[in-house]
């Protein structure tokens, strides 16, 4: 349907993904699985880095393996519930930088609003990894990926649990060359702005707020 996005679609990543839409899921819980997913979908979204050769030493022989090649990845949490991703992230690749870029929607125009934006240094050549569970509108994204390109960032990838086609198109008008990570593509968005069927508001399930 979208040429830039891929849904994950493994089995454990859907089993984990029901349990997160369980109205019914306690917040402990709810904060557990987000991790879980955004682990699991980290290796497809970084299943193409660029590998260099390195020289070791096993207990046996010297041997010739293989280590990530080029900067230092980026975990770029849309705040506040992409923060719900990152220590998922981290576990794999406890090596990457972390930034954060401050949005909140505001409810009547459902548009963006910007109030923080802090990120590693700019290097053409370091992937920066957006994370937010939530692509409903695309305002939020667009946003985000725009300051990004702004600072000097190039290769920006996007990750979310839950995407709605109207969020998805919005993005890929605005950044075509951006790639899209979800685990469900969901049918549709209601008057509020809210994904259906979703999982709620993933930052009030994940820190027990209204």
């Amino acid at each position: 349907m979208f040429s830039n996005l891929t849904v994950v679609t493994h089995p454990l990543i859907q089993h984990k993904l029901t349990k997160l839409r369980d109205k019914n899921t306690a917040t402990r819980d709810f904060k557990a699985l987000v991790n879980e997913i955004a682990m699991l979908m980290a290796y497809e979204a970084t299943k193409d880095l660029p590998l260099e050769p390195v020289e070791v030493e096993t207990p046996l022989e010297r041997t010739t393996g293989m280590q990530v090649a080029g900067k230092k990845l980026a975990l770029v949490p849309i705040l506040r519930a992409g923060l719900g991703m990152v220590d998922g992230v981290i576990q794999l690749v406890p090596n990457a930088r972390v930034g954060h870029i401050g949005l909140y929607r505001d409810e009547k125009t459902l548009e963006p609003v910007h109030y923080y934006f802090k990120i590693p240094g700019e290097e053409p050549d370091r992937l920066y990894l957006v994370l937010d569970p939530m692509l409903a509108t695309g305002g939020s994204a667009v946003h985000a990926v725009s300051a990004l390109k702004g600072a000097g960032a190039q290769k920006i990838r996007f990750l979310c649990l839950v995407a709605a086609p109207e969020g998805v198109r919005r993005m890929l008008e605005a950044h075509p060359d951006v790639m899209i990570f979800a685990a469900a593509l969901d049918r549709e968005l209601n008057a509020q702005g809210f994904i259906l069927p979703g999982l709620g508001d993933a930052g009030d399930r994940l820190f027990g707020t209204r």
